[in-house]
């Protein structure tokens, strides 16, 4: 990092830590002005959208749960929806049950995770989340045996932990007895009383001052806190079909980043998704235990302070147990598992709430059955024009700080986000200037 005299500084971490993926902050100040901020994303694309092409329906869940590692079923569940909306399939109530009950294990395994070793770090002024548990051991391991409730019963629903194999078009491949969720029942009411504790350990933090003036995104629905179905909502009032997704938002690259820029088409500004924006913009929704927990704190939405974004999700953990404990006490297995369906030439597209935030796919098929075209917006691709604005009001009435302070409060702020720089890396430009003896030029997108 160079100096901060009074010509030009420039403030370069060449690798984020604690966030999943590779990422970079450049802060460019000149004449005591912010001339730059840039969340620089150069992990090299993977070409999911790409190699998805000509590839059965049936391999669609495999293929996008290894967009992710903390967060497979995220992907697996909106390409199956996708793809279901396509081909005209009725999932039926109770397998929805169920795997909103999966959907749940993620949100708990990946929020505890986020909360106890990568973000409360900063809280605490531990450079990682080893030092953290050397600090605050209870509550290291107490998150950490909450997320391992999680990934059991991502185990017991999917097969296995990391990229589950048990999710299918229609439904499942097997439904779980009702004994091996009926095992969990006892976990689940310690992991709720358990995150309880947690929020109170969390509630008693210092935040730093920040008002972000975001627009929140969320899904929505009128009956239950939105997870996997429902219309998507913004907190300037707006709501969208999931069907008008694209009409209303756009992807664009930046020179800077290997992964897209999503802003709303209205006004090209940025949006925020995720755990801040669903609670709230669903606060209401939240479990009782959540609200309960909120009021004792004296926690009330909306909040615009990113930072309290580790408090949002420990509200979701609670929702998680408590609404999972419901569906594990009423689960009885029907006689099939999966719905069968005909092949047609379709088109269809589904969001969801992963972790992080809204998810999108859309997927074109063919009438064998494979996959034409297909669509994917994360989550983290959704944020980062947001980071970078909270960057460029964040920086300025710091410049006075030394560039090591700038540099540790600005990693702080990304990591607010939870990003998971992996998952946004889908995008590359390519361009090609012929040589002199060439008549033209000419530039393509590989998706």
């Amino acid at each position: 990092m160079s100096g901060n005299g009074s010509e030009q500084r420039r403030i370069d971490v060449p690798i984020l830590t604690r966030v999943e993926g590779e990422g970079a902050l450049r802060i460019v100040v000149n004449q005591g002005k912010l001339e730059k901020a840039e969340l620089n994303i150069y992990e090299p694309p993977r070409f999911f959208e790409a190699f998805l092409r000509g590839r059965s329906i049936e391999e669609v869940a495999d293929v996008t749960a290894r967009i992710c590692g903390i967060c497979p079923i995220a992907y697996q569940m909106t390409a199956l929806q996708a793809i279901e909306q396509a081909l005209g399939i009725e999932v039926p109530r109770e397998i929805q049950k169920l795997r909103r009950l999966m959907y749940f294990g993620e949100w708990i395994e990946s929020h505890a995770l986020h909360i106890h070793l990568l973000h409360a770090p900063d809280f605490f002024g531990c450079e990682s989340g080893l030092a953290l548990a050397k600090k605050n051991p209870e509550a290291v391991q107490r998150g950490l045996k909450i997320k391992k409730i999680g990934n059991r019963l991502l185990e017991v629903l999917g097969g296995r932990a990391i990229h589950p194999v048990n999710l299918a078009v229609g439904g499942f491949f097997r439904l779980p007895r009702r004994e091996e969720l009926h095992e969990l029942i006892d976990d689940f009411s310690w992991g709720l009383a358990a995150s309880v504790e947690a929020a109170k350990w969390i509630g008693g933090l210092e935040f730093p001052t920040f008002h972000s003036p975001s627009v929140y995104v969320a899904m929505q629905h009128p009956e239950e806190y939105a997870l996997m179905q429902g219309h998507i909502a913004s907190s300037d009032g707006t709501k969208y079909s999931v069907d008008d997704y694209e009409k209303y938002f756009t992807e664009e690259h930046v020179a800077h980043s290997t992964a897209l820029h999503s802003h709303r088409n209205v006004d090209a500004a940025a949006y925020q998704v995720g755990p801040l924006a669903r609670v709230n913009l669903n606060f209401e929704q939240l479990s009782p235990a959540a609200r309960r927990v909120a009021e004792l704190l004296d926690w009330n939405p909306p909040c615009s302070n990113p930072f309290q974004s580790i408090f949002a999700r420990i509200l979701e953990v609670i929702h998680s147990f408590e609404e999972g404990l419901e569906i594990l006490k009423a689960y009885r297995p029907l006689a099939e598992p999966r719905v069968r369906c005909e092949l047609r030439s379709s088109e269809g597209c589904s969001a969801t709430e992963a972790p992080r935030g809204l998810i999108y796919h859309r997927y074109r098929i063919d009438s064998e059955g494979l996959v034409e075209f297909a669509k994917i917006v994360p989550p983290t691709s959704q944020n980062q024009k947001q980071i970078e604005s909270d960057l460029r009001a964040e920086i300025p009435p710091m410049l006075d700080k030394t560039n090591d302070e700038i540099a540790l409060h600005c990693e702080k702020l990304i990591r607010n986000y939870d990003p998971c720089i992996s998952c946004s890396t889908h995008f590359l430009k390519l361009e090609r200037i012929e040589d002199s003896s060439s008549s033209s030029t000419s530039s393509s997108r590989v998706r």
